[in-house]
């Protein structure tokens, strides 16, 4: 089992934002990646990420989340020229859901037409 120190140099060392949110949608974590990619940086900790959403982009986080707790594990949540946003959940020893994070990847590459 890696430690937690280890862990943490491995999330830091990503150069895409990673927030981990709690099934009470509060933001218990962000790389450093993601304190400076949101212009909130640090004063996002400890808050809801349904604060800072929509109403449309809040039911999708609550769908995505029953899901999760149905036994899905990730699922693509947006899709723009910019950027993908994954929701992906993050379980226990015993499978249970404990919280989600958002993660990022670059844009799909769309053929040329």
């Amino acid at each position: 089992m890696i430690d937690a120190s280890v862990m943490a140099a491995i999330l830091e060392g990503l150069n895409d934002p990673v927030m981990f949110v709690d099934t009470g949608h509060v933001i218990r974590y962000m790389n450093k990646a993601a304190l400076a990619h949101f212009d909130e940086g640090e004063a996002l900790l400890g808050t809801s990420l349904l604060d800072c959403h929509n109403d449309r982009s809040c039911e999708v986080i609550l769908e995505v989340l029953a899901a999760m707790r149905e036994g899905e594990n990730e699922r693509l949540i947006s899709d723009t020229e910019k950027h993908r946003i994954y929701m992906r959940a993050v379980r226990d020893a015993a499978g249970e859901v404990i919280g989600y994070y958002e993660r990022y990847a670059p844009p799909a590459r769309h053929p040329e037409k």
